[in-house]
């Protein structure tokens, strides 16, 4: 199932300060691409959307990869269907009641209502980018005219400054300590 773009081709028009018509007929597919780039590095889909996951617990605690949770619809563990006081979520983690050997099942939902600003506007620069130096080019001359384009420009790829703005949203292992309960 293909995702939409993080953002819209108004949108990037907007961003790049041009008229939609001024951009060129491959705009939806550099924002699906820009989208594909920045949901690879931060390993988060972003919109909202219900997933189907199965996980090996640590102990007993499971880290949903997508956040954040919005709701947890099923969890199975062993071939059963644990009830709802037997789990409890909290934050991007499911915690287990009830014992049990193997990986759990989980069906969740999970993405924000509204793709956030900072991830919209990593979006909107790659895609931005892309347009402004399709042909990749490092220096152009023309005439007594000469434009050099940063390292960063060529290439649909992220500068290290933005990859690190996505780190904060990338799945962080938990450190849960022996003998600790959940936080409730």
């Amino acid at each position: 199932m293909a995702l939409p773009a993080l953002a819209t081709v108004d949108e990037l028009a907007a961003w790049m300060q041009r008229d939609r018509a001024e951009l060129p007929e491959g705009a939806a597919l550099v924002l699906d691409t820009a989208s594909a780039i920045v949901r690879s590095e931060a390993r988060q889909r972003f919109t909202r959307g219900t997933t189907t996951v199965a996980l090996s617990p640590r102990g007993q605690v499971v880290a949903l990869p997508q956040r954040p949770v919005v709701s947890v619809e099923l969890v199975r563990r062993g071939g059963r269907v644990l009830r709802p006081d037997e789990y409890r979520v909290w934050r991007d983690h499911l915690w287990l009641a009830a014992l049990g050997t193997g990986p759990v099942v989980v069906t969740y939902t999970h993405g924000y209502a509204t793709v956030p600003a900072d991830v919209r506007a990593l979006v909107l620069t790659l895609a931005g980018r892309v347009l402004t130096n399709p042909s990749d080019l490092r220096q152009e001359s023309v005439g007594s005219v000469n434009v050099t384009y940063a390292a960063e420009t060529i290439g649909a790829s992220l500068a290290p400054i933005e990859r690190d703005a996505l780190a904060r949203y990338r799945p962080r292992a938990a450190v849960v300590g022996l003998g600790e309960g959940p936080p409730w």
